[in-house]
């Protein structure tokens, strides 16, 4: 009677899990049942974390901006308010980006923000 040697079903999958986990210390990238393990932990963290990264740079951005409006004089949330009432649909991304590479038309936003507060 011949030899089993298995099928490619299994193999492949082995080959999936040890790939992902190239890069792993010890055990974690070698052994078949730990680098599965902390396969599955940081697939549950990248998807977890592609939602914080989101929270992270909106964060980011409004304290940059609320630096900027400061050293102009106005509060964050008044230069916001003062915006939405101006009709200025900028959104926290550009807003930031100007407070940053562009402070000239970043102040002259603060102004508008300031007549229409």
């Amino acid at each position: 009677m011949a030899r089993v040697t298995r099928g490619t079903r299994g193999v492949k999958r082995r080959k999936k899990i040890l790939s992902r986990a190239e890069g792993f210390r010890g055990g974690r990238s070698r052994l078949l049942r730990t680098a599965a393990e902390s396969v599955d932990r940081a697939l549950q963290y990248a998807y977890r974390d592609r939602k914080v990264r989101k929270r992270e740079f909106r964060k980011l951005w409004i304290i940059r901006i609320n630096a900027a409006a400061r050293s102009q004089g106005i509060t964050y949330s008044r230069l916001m308010e003062g915006l939405r009432k101006a009709g200025v649909g900028l959104d926290r991304k550009m807003l930031s980006d100007m407070a940053v590479t562009d402070p000239a038309s970043f102040n002259h936003l603060v102004q508008l923000a300031r007549d229409n507060h």
